[in-house]
């Protein structure tokens, strides 16, 4: 990397991480620990790389970066995604990364499950409403305007998916022993354990 480059990457770094910071749901929100597990995952250090390039690659073309900000932290996201997923027992089975407990060591093994969807599903939300950028000339606006009507009624309807909708709810069957469709068994997180018969 040319030194242009690394202190283009150093003026960039910080500015990607406060948007991160501000995308990312707050730890104290329900459900807290998916949250905690999303921003210990993505604000935990990282040399930012993707996101930079996202960021210098609109330079090119654009002297303002700035509005490009919420895009490059939506690529970060899914770089965390594949982290934590990668990290995962029946993956890769790290027990580290970037000098720190993994997301399933520190958070248990399904909350990472869930904290990798749920930045996966976020970095396409925060993808499909940036507002940032100038409409695209076509002869047949209205088709065109239509569309992006119908994408904003898919967001607002998938919004709450993951981390405010489907993801409490799995994570509150994780919090809870129930009953297995496999006949005399009863479920708990990441094991089975044999009822004793009455």
């Amino acid at each position: 990397m040319n030194s242009e480059l690394r202190a283009f990457f150093e003026r960039v770094r910080p500015a990607i991480d406060e948007t991160l910071n501000e995308l990312l749901p707050s730890g104290t929100a329900s459900p807290d620990r998916i949250h905690q597990a999303m921003r210990y995952s993505t604000l935990n250090g990282g040399k930012r790389i993707r996101p930079c390039l996202c960021v210098a690659a609109f330079a090119g073309y654009r002297e303002e970066w700035k509005p490009i900000l919420s895009v490059a932290s939506s690529v970060e996201m899914i770089h965390s995604y594949s982290l934590i997923h990668d990290d995962l027992p029946a993956m890769d089975d790290d027990d580290f990364r970037r000098g720190k407990p993994s997301c399933h060591k520190q958070f248990g093994e399904a909350v990472a499950i869930l904290a990798g969807d749920a930045l996966l599903t976020l970095a396409f939300e925060v993808l499909g409403r940036s507002k940032d950028f100038p409409r695209i000339p076509t002869r047949n606006h209205s088709s065109v305007q239509n569309r992006r009507s119908d994408r904003r009624q898919c967001l607002d309807r998938l919004s709450p998916g993951w981390s405010f909708g489907i993801g409490p709810g799995k994570y509150s069957n994780l919090l809870r022993p129930h009953r297995s469709r496999v006949s005399g068994y009863r479920r708990y997180p990441g094991r089975h354990r044999r009822q004793q018969s009455r």
